[in-house]
C-alpha cells in the first residue's frame, strides 16, 4: 500500500493508522467489513443471562456495535491500532489494546467471542483460536469469518479485490490465508465443533452500489449471502463444549 509518501509491506497493521478516517464511511475503503460485520452478527444468538459478554477480536473501528443492539450483549472489542479502537470506543465498545493471541481478559470471561476478518492478517491463526477458546466459558459460542488458503482465493481477494475502487492496496498477505478444513480441526482440539458456510456479497446488490456510489446516490448496501462453497470466504459457528449447534442460524437462500 503507498499512501503519504510511503509503501508500506502487504498487511502491515500501519495501514489501519493511515486509513483510520475510513471506518464509518459506509462507501469507503472498509465498505466490505460493513457488510461482513451484518452478516457476522446475523450468526451471534440472543444472551440467554443477564450481563453476557461478547468479546469482539479484532474489533476495528466497532463497526459489529450497531449490529449487536438488543442482543444483550456488553461488546468487548479487542485490537492493536488505537485509532481503530477510538472509533470503537465513540460507538459504545468497551475497549482493550492487546494482541488477539494475548487478550488481558479471564478465561471463560465471554458468552460470545466474534472473529471477524482478523485470522489472515495474523502470523499464526492457530494462536488466535486458541486464545478464542480460552475466552468463551463452557457452551459459549464462536462465530467467524475469513478467507481460505485457495487458488480461487487469492485470485478474488488479492488480484481483483485489490482492484476495486474501495479496497485498498496491500491490505492482505495471501500467505496468511486459512485452510478451512485446518480450521475445523484446530477449533475442534478445544472442544468447538465448527459449522462452516462459505458466503459472498449478493451480486445485483454489489452493481447496484457501484453505479449508486459512481452517482453519488445513497442507497442500501449489498447483503452478504450463503453460497455453496468455502473456496474463498467462509464462515464458522460453534459451541464451545461441542453442543448441538442452534437451529436459529438464518438458513438464507443463495440468490444472485
Amino acid at each position: 500500500m503507498r499512501d503519504a509518501g510511503r509503501t508500506l509491506p502487504r498487511n502491515d497493521p500501519r495501514q489501519y493508522d493511515d486509513l483510520a478516517g475510513e471506518w464509518w464511511r459506509p462507501d469507503g475503503a472498509f465498505a466490505m467489513l460493513h457488510w461482513l460485520a451484518q452478516a457476522r452478527a446475523a450468526l451471534v444468538p440472543v444472551a440467554t443471562r443477564p450481563s453476557a459478554v461478547l468479546v469482539d477480536l479484532g474489533c476495528g473501528g466497532g463497526l459489529l456495535a450497531p449490529h449487536l443492539v438488543g442482543k444483550g450483549y456488553r461488546h468487548v472489542g479487542v485490537d492493536l491500532t488505537g485509532s481503530a479502537l477510538r472509533e470503537a470506543a465513540g460507538h459504545g465498545v468497551t475497549v482493550v489494546n492487546a494482541d488477539a493471541t494475548a487478550v488481558p481478559l479471564a478465561s471463560g470471561c465471554a458468552d460470545v467471542v466474534a472473529v471477524g476478518e482478523l485470522l489472515e492478517h495474523v502470523p499464526d491463526w492457530r494462536r488466535v483460536v486458541a486464545e478464542s477458546c480460552r475466552l468463551l466459558r463452557p457452551g459459549g459460542f464462536l462465530v467467524l469469518d475469513t478467507l481460505n488458503d485457495t487458488a480461487l482465493s487469492r485470485l478474488l481477494a488479492v488480484h481483483i479485490g485489490e482492484r476495486l475502487p474501495t479496497v485498498p492496496r496491500g491490505i492482505h498477505d495471501p500467505r496468511l490465508f486459512v485452510d478451512a478444513r485446518a480450521l475445523v480441526a484446530e477449533c475442534a482440539r478445544y472442544g468447538v465443533a465448527l459449522r462452516l458456510r462459505g458466503v459472498r456479497p449478493q451480486l445485483t446488490g454489489v452493481l447496484g452500489w457501484l453505479t449508486r456510489r459512481v452517482r453519488g446516490v445513497a442507497g442500501p448496501p449489498p447483503r452478504m449471502v450463503p453460497t455453496w462453497s468455502t473456496a474463498v470466504l467462509y464462515q464458522g459457528w460453534g459451541r464451545r463444549d461441542g453442543e448441538r449447534m442452534l437451529t436459529d442460524v438464518p438458513e438464507e437462500e443463495t440468490v444472485a
